[in-house]
């Protein structure tokens, strides 16, 4: 319950939010080009800056969380420069009352259902829901149940607003999403927050996008709470690299081309330019990669994935909001895919998959394809060359 108990000196300057730049925040936002080595494609007219998701300082964020704040439009009551540390904490500040106001009435709420019943209620119970990358016609009918039975509902940035409009009308929505910068919850209060409604007999729904436990941190709150004796149930979610990936054609595997994927976590520590973690066996010419996060580290993953093997010309692709209306797509040769997505100035959340693969989408130049297509040919029939070699080769020794 610490989370419930922290004191701040509130100042709405917490709404204040500067305007949000690219990665490569030197560049402006020039409309995507095309040449020999690649092709860009944006599917709707719209700016970077209209977002499908939920940005941490938005009108709509706080209008969607009214019920939190006595005042949700966005004024300014103290003139002092924007500070992401102190905007939490006063965020958390104003919303601290409300809080405290929800969790006596569930309580109240459990005490008098367990008096008509002859008995004390146990704690509810927390969901983790996966509500897929974006298009809300890819969450599951099971995800869609667990949302419109919640009392709560705990959301991160990348759950999509179309998705969040499926949420039931009495039901309390919280932001506690995370942006480079600024958390406006950490992992361990939103463990906390989690808890303290579970324990007062609450259904709580933790909305995440992608699939929870894929680099969802889904993991570490279920791991949390069952530990405290709280019952959680997994709603699993289209990942982002399943869901981008059908929606620009690209099979991650492929007979002959690619046997096999690896899912990345291009963030680095500390908010570096350096990715965690870029293994030498990760640049295998048979394998597709697909990076989550890793827009700011593309340089330097590109970089390592070359040094140690990966070849220049490997086909790749960076998606910008994959699955949404404002879907932006940036296909190009390994070596050029940096500059490329600097100068279409894709933003956040971005996805990128590179392999051979990514040149069997209709989206890539036809030339490109038709090579893999034939290596792919190739593979196949010497795949089943070799395997007509070891038929005769059993029958002989057989006979």
């Amino acid at each position: 319950m610490a989370i419930l108990n922290q004191h701040f000196t509130p100042c709405s300057s917490s709404f204040l939010s500067p305007k949000p730049s690219p990665p490569f925040s030197s560049l402006p936002y020039p409309t995507p080009h095309s040449k020999t080595t690649l092709k860009s494609i944006s599917s709707s007219s719209s700016t970077p800056t209209s977002s499908p998701f939920t940005e941490s300082h938005s009108i709509q964020r706080y209008q969607r969380d009214s019920w939190l704040y006595n005042d949700p439009s966005p004024k300014i009551s103290c003139s002092i420069p924007y500070d992401p540390s102190s905007a939490r904490d006063d965020d958390i500040a104003l919303q601290l009352p409300e809080l405290k106001k929800l969790l006596q009435v569930l309580r109240e709420k459990r005490e008098k259902e367990g008096s008509f019943d002859g008995g004390s209620r146990g704690p509810g119970n927390v969901f983790l829901v996966g509500t897929g990358p974006g298009d809300p016609e890819l969450l599951t009918l099971k995800a869609l149940r667990a949302i419109e039975s919640a009392d709560l509902l705990l959301y991160d940035r990348l759950v999509s607003t179309d998705v969040l409009d499926l949420v039931r009308g009495d039901a309390r929505l919280l932001y506690v999403g995370k942006t480079a910068g600024y958390h406006s919850r950490t992992q361990e209060e939103i463990h906390e927050l989690l808890l303290s409604f579970a324990e007062v007999g609450a259904t709580v729904v933790r909305l995440k996008g992608g699939d929870p436990l894929v680099f969802g941190r889904g993991g570490e709150e279920m791991d949390f709470l069952q530990q405290q004796g709280i019952q959680v149930k997994v709603i699993p979610g289209i990942t982002a690299a399943s869901g981008i990936a059908a929606e620009l054609g690209i099979p991650l595997t492929h007979r002959g081309v690619a046997n096999s994927v690896r899912f990345l976590t291009g963030h680095s520590k500390k908010g570096g330019t350096d990715p965690l973690f870029v293994a030498e066996h990760a640049a295998d010419p048979d394998s597709t990669l697909v990076i989550y996060m890793g827009l700011s580290t593309l340089p330097s993953l590109a970089q390592k994935l070359m040094n140690h093997g990966l070849q220049p010309d490997t086909p790749a692709v960076a998606v910008e909001r994959g699955t949404t209306p404002q879907q932006r797509m940036v296909f190009a040769e390994l070596k050029d895919l940096v500059e490329e997505v600097q100068l279409a100035g894709l933003i956040s959340p971005t996805l990128v998959i590179i392999g051979k693969v990514v040149a069997l989408s209709p989206f890539w130049p036809q030339s490109s394809k038709e090579v893999v297509m034939v290596e792919a040919r190739s593979a196949s029939a010497d795949l089943l060359r070799e395997t007509n070699e070891q038929k005769s080769l059993s029958l002989k020794e057989s006979s």
